[in-house]
C-alpha cells in the first residue's frame, strides 16, 4: 500500500490496518498443496488458522471467524513482502450467500446467510478483525485463449479465470469484488503446482485501488447482487434478492 493510497483510506474510512507486509488472504479453503508450494516462496510468509483445542477433536484448523481473525492479527506483526493467510473472517458469510444461489435452495437459506453476516459484523465491529490488503481466489485452468496458462499474463489468466466462472455463485468474485474491483484478484491452474505458479505470479502484479468500505457496505452489495454476471463495476450484477 503506497503513502498516498494508505492516507486516502484512512481519510475515507478510519479503519485501515497498519501492517509492514502485503496481506492477502487465500478465499475458501485451498489445497495443502498448494499452501506448500507457496509456502517454499523466500517473498511469502504463510499464515494457517491455529488448531482447535486438544479437547474438540484433535489436529483440525479453526477455520470459523475467531480462527480467521487470530490468523490475521498473527499477520499483521510479520515483515515480508507477502503474507498469505490460509483462513477468511467472512468464510461463513460466503458459503451462506453461495447457498442461496442454489437450484435447490430453500427460503430459510436467506435467514443463514443474515446470521452469518450478523456474526461478522459483531467482530469487525468489536475490531476483532479487519479486512486485508486482498483476496485471492484460486480457479481452475480456463479454456478460452489459453488464459490461465502458466505463463499466459496475470491479466489474461484472471480474465479467463474470472469468464470460466461466469453466472456461478461465487462471493469473491461477485459482491465481494463489486465492492472493489481492484482488491480481488484470481489465480488460475490445471494443477496445484500451476495455481502456485499463478498465485505467486499474481502477487507481482497486484493493482492499487481504494480501500475496503465498511463491511456493512460489502454485506449491503451481497444482499443485492445477482450472480449472472461478474462484477466488473460496482453496479454490475446487482439486483433484489433479500428485501
Amino acid at each position: 500500500m503506497t503513502g498516498p493510497e494508505l492516507g486516502l483510506a484512512v481519510v475515507m474510512i478510519g479503519r485501515v490496518r497498519h501492517n509492514p507486509s502485503t496481506v492477502v488472504v487465500l478465499a475458501g479453503l485451498p489445497g495443502e498443496q498448494v499452501l506448500a508450494a507457496v509456502s517454499r516462496s523466500l517473498n511469502v510468509v504463510l499464515v494457517r488458522p491455529e488448531p482447535v483445542p486438544a479437547g474438540a477433536g484433535g489436529a483440525a484448523e479453526d477455520t470459523g471467524i475467531e480462527g480467521a481473525a487470530s490468523a490475521l492479527r498473527r499477520a499483521a506483526g510479520i515483515s515480508a513482502p507477502y503474507v498469505l493467510v490460509a483462513a477468511d473472517p467472512l468464510r461463513e458469510v460466503a458459503a451462506a450467500w453461495q447457498a442461496m444461489w442454489q437450484v435447490s435452495a430453500e427460503p430459510q437459506r436467506s435467514d443463514e446467510f443474515e446470521l452469518r453476516a450478523a456474526e461478522a459484523m459483531g467482530a469487525w465491529r468489536a475490531k476483532r478483525f479487519e479486512l486485508p490488503d486482498y483476496y485471492l481466489v484460486l480457479a481452475g485452468e480456463s479454456a478460452p485463449g489459453g488464459a490461465g496458462r502458466p505463463g499466459a499474463p496475470a491479466a489474461s489468466r484472471a480474465s479467463g479465470a474470472s469468464a470460466a466462472v461466469e453466472g456461478r455463485a461465487d462471493f469473491y468474485l461477485g459482491p465481494l469484488r463489486a465492492v472493489r474491483p481492484n482488491r480481488v484478484t484470481v489465480a488460475a491452474g490445471a494443477s496445484p503446482a500451476a495455481q502456485a505458479d499463478a498465485l505467486l505470479s499474481e502477487l507481482g502484479s497486484l493493482p492499487h485501488g481504494p480501500w475496503w468500505p465498511p463491511l456493512d457496505e460489502v454485506l449491503r452489495t451481497a444482499r443485492g447482487f445477482y450472480p449472472g454476471s461478474l462484477a466488473e463495476s460496482p453496479t454490475a450484477g446487482r439486483a433484489s434478492l433479500l428485501g
